[in-house]
């Protein structure tokens, strides 16, 4: 069968090779590929800035972001030949730590956790893989369009899933919500807000494509100015670029007894100048939070199902920008203007 693979570490080793068919060790529930997602964590595996194969292969199958439909299953698992399913990407460490005992591998505390994709296991694009049933996340026929959109939408349901944890320390009653980024994690992340009632407010840079009319249809209000000079002061703040100098603006501009989470990841070697005293009384006195959160279990995954599930599923298909053939993979990781999310179809030959 066909599978998009790398040699982590290795600039522009990225190929479509014929491997052979999933062992049946890997899994009791067979499953083919439909679409895979591409995201800024694939083109970072591409160009060799990280990725880790399995002990036993010299490559490593790409793919995180994944849709596929079971092929067979066993009685009992509670899946069956045509059902819509999603593979969850991170699987919990051998130890187990206490928090992977707990079923919560996204909060894994010694490192040893895999990941589908990303790090020491084959990823899901490959026509078929195998995979036990608690591993997958079944999805109704009415996502079999936009299904694909499920594990970036864990994320963020992990971050709003802590922003209410943390809110309810005490009174929390939040009117305003702020999201930088709109990239597919960062409309997602407005999309939660909106669906919770909160007024959304998406901060991006560009001024044309789909983004700001994506926002606008959403019911959010799209800014292409700065946080810090919008006067916007919100109860919570979503950031979803990872850029520095965005990242500060969230930590300084926000109200009172607020939450931020921090969803993108900064490339390091950046300096900014930053008046260390003044963030830390601003943040004690109002009694704000700024926390982490990246990865999911599956709580989160079904909290995902949920809210896509609720969703308006037209306005979700726009979010998937190009649709390319997995015979023409070279281009779907040529990045365009107007491109939001772009999709592997593994059903276009």
């Amino acid at each position: 069968m066909k599978a998009l693979t790398v040699i982590p570490g290795s600039v522009d080793s990225m190929e479509l090779r014929e491997i052979a068919e999933p062992a049946t060790a890997e899994g009791s529930v067979l499953v083919e590929t439909l679409a895979i997602g591409l995201c800024g964590t694939d083109i970072e595996i591409t160009a060799g800035e990280y990725g880790e194969a399995p002990e036993v292969s010299p490559y490593l199958v790409l793919g995180h972001e994944n849709l596929g439909r079971v092929l067979e299953a066993p009685e009992c698992s509670g899946l069956s030949a045509g059902d819509l399913v999603v593979g969850i990407v991170r699987r919990p460490d051998p130890v187990p730590c206490p928090a992977c005992a707990a079923g919560q591998w996204d909060m894994c505390r010694n490192g040893r956790y895999t990941e589908h994709g990303i790090k020491g296991l084959h990823g899901f694009a490959r026509d078929r893989y195998r995979a036990d049933p608690h591993a997958l996340v079944r999805l109704s026929g009415s996502l079999e369009d936009v299904g694909v959109l499920l594990e970036p939408t864990t994320i963020v349901a992990k971050a709003w899933q802590h922003i209410d944890a943390i809110g309810s320390r005490a009174f929390f009653e939040p009117k305003t919500a702020v999201v930088t980024g709109a990239g597919p994690v960062g409309l997602l992340a407005a999309l939660l807000g909106v669906q919770r009632g909160l007024e959304v407010h998406v901060f991006d840079r560009v001024t044309t494509g789909p983004k700001p009319e994506l926002v606008a249809d959403l019911g959010a209000i799209y800014h292409s100015e700065s946080l810090a000079t919008s006067g916007v002061e919100a109860d919570v703040l979503v950031e979803c670029t990872g850029v520095a100098s965005v990242v500060m603006e969230t930590l300084t501009c926000r109200a009172v007894d607020s939450v931020t989470c921090l969803t993108g990841v900064s490339s390091p070697g950046k300096t900014n100048s930053v008046d260390v005293g003044s963030v830390n009384r601003t943040l004690v006195l109002g009694n704000e939070s700024v926390f982490g959160s990246v990865n999911a279990n599956r709580s989160h995954y079904e909290a995902a199902v949920e809210a896509l599930e609720k969703a308006d599923q037209g306005w979700l298909h726009r979010l998937i920008s190009r649709r390319v053939p997995l015979a023409d993979f070279d281009d779907a990781f040529r990045r365009r203007d107007d491109d939001v999310k772009v999709v592997l179809d593994f059903q276009d030959l």
